[in-house]
């Protein structure tokens, strides 16, 4: 069993990789509501429900929403992001751009004819109801991803990083057997199946390519949207996830420091999860220019490596460093 989405050569060469502030707001959000809730986020989801217990947020329009008996919630909360990296101001613009039309269709075909009372208010009065939605979400990002958008926004352009070096080196078919387990393609069909699909199903795609999302703080399957009033999506788990909330919280081992120097070590230890330098200068309490000079030796030992994402020099570990700290790559 699968869920198919057909692909033309056009609508295949149309297909790009896009990072969403919003996606993760989303994201992080159903987390905390316990749905496809991923292991490697404890960290963050013990801070995030402490910060909520000292001050709750209103998310009286958009909880509802996302969370309900439903199997599905409404495509419109996130829209495909115009450009490779939006900033949440972007998406939130994207989101109010939804005709009502849109807003109607999307509630009923996941709430039926009788939808909750907060459904049916926005059903009603859909330009008011996404402004709120809006204001809620804008809300939820500043408190509970925007503390930590430097490395996650790192994590995920490291994974776009590695997509596209896969898709250089092998086609659309070796970038999509990459992405996750359950995702293959075939004969111009990119198919998900897996545990979460019980039946056939196609895809109405929406115009032009697929948009393919790297999620941090979220589930550890795929999420296709059926349809769509934007480009289609595919939302998938980022490589990285797992020490993205535990890099530089433990200390190097002992033969690391006596090889290499605390400064060192430390750095090395912090790049578990891919960061830029500004960020390790911010963590490690040092300055920008320490930091790059540190950098410099180990790079030139092999023990890390960087890439450019669009205006940031993104700095990891590679498989010799994460054997020297003892780590799998």
């Amino acid at each position: 069993m699968a869920l198919t989405i057909r692909l033309g050569v056009d609508e295949l060469a149309a297909t790009r990789f896009a990072i969403s502030p919003l996606s993760e707001t989303v994201s992080c959000l159903q987390q905390l509501a316990d749905l496809d809730r991923q292991a490697a986020n404890l960290p963050w989801l013990r801070w995030a429900l402490d910060s909520l217990a000292a001050e709750p947020l209103d998310l009286s329009h958009t909880w509802p929403l996302l969370v309900s008996d439903r199997p599905n919630w409404p495509e419109f909360l996130v829209p495909a992001p115009s450009g490779a990296g939006t900033s949440i101001d972007e998406d939130l613009a994207a989101l109010r751009r939804t005709t009502a039309r849109q807003v109607r269709v999307s509630l009923r075909r996941v709430f039926g004819a009788n939808p909750p009372e907060p459904v049916a208010a926005l059903a009603a009065r859909p330009a008011a109801g996404l402004r709120a939605i809006a204001v809620e979400l804008r809300a939820a990002h500043d408190r509970l991803v925007a503390p930590h958008w430097s490395r996650i926004r790192a994590v995920l352009d490291a994974d776009v990083v590695h997509r596209a070096k896969q898709f250089a080196a092998g086609g659309a078919e070796r970038l999509f057997a990459d992405l996750h387990p359950d995702l293959r393609w075939r004969d111009g069909r990119l198919m998900l199946g897996g545990e979460r699909w019980q039946a056939e199903g196609v895809v109405d795609r929406g115009p032009g390519g697929l948009v393919l999302m790297p999620v941090a703080i979220g589930s550890s399957y795929v999420l296709i949207k059926k349809r769509t009033s934007t480009q289609t999506t595919v939302r998938y788990p980022a490589r990285g996830v797992g020490t993205l909330w535990t890099a530089g919280t433990r200390a190097p081992a002992g033969s690391t420091v006596r090889l290499l120097g605390r400064a060192r070590a430390e750095l090395l230890e912090a790049l578990r999860s891919p960061a830029t330098t500004t960020d390790l200068a911010r963590a490690l309490g040092v300055t920008p220019s320490a930091v790059s000079q540190h950098l410099g030796v180990l790079r030139e030992n092999g023990l890390v490596t960087r890439e450019r994402c669009g205006r940031n020099v993104l700095y990891l570990m590679t498989p010799l460093g994460a054997s020297l700290c003892g780590h799998r790559p």
